[in-house]
């Protein structure tokens, strides 16, 4: 499957020497982009202070439960408590950039752990 259809410059369908047939597909590719990984933030949440994330959410459901006019209006005055809650009582770690160039595979991976191992 191509996104989008409009890339596709050629279908067809080739005739095999047995009773298979082979499908010909031409895509006029764009230039070759590549995002790079960047450090991301994520969060740990087994190393949750509980107590305090409980107390917090207890003292902000009297707010929450009065305001609202409309679903959406208290759907979001929801969400908005929860991400508040997440950021300050859920600790987070950094993942790192993967070292590796892309053309490692999981045989090379192997080998490098290996000779490290070493």
């Amino acid at each position: 499957m191509v996104r989008p259809e409009s890339v596709v410059t050629y279908s067809g369908v080739v005739q095999g020497i047995s009773d298979h047939q082979a499908v010909i597909l031409e895509v006029k590719w764009k230039e070759t982009c590549r995002e790079t990984q960047a450090e991301r933030l994520v969060p740990v949440y087994n190393t949750t202070d509980i107590i305090g994330l409980q107390t917090f959410l207890w003292n902000k459901f009297e707010a929450w439960a009065s305001n609202g006019k409309s679903i959406e209006e208290i759907w979001n005055n929801f969400k908005n408590i929860v991400l508040e809650s997440i950021e300050i009582f859920v600790p987070h770690k950094k993942l790192r950039k993967n070292s590796d160039p892309e053309y490692y595979n999981k045989e090379i991976k192997r080998l490098k752990t290996k000779v490290r191992k070493v």
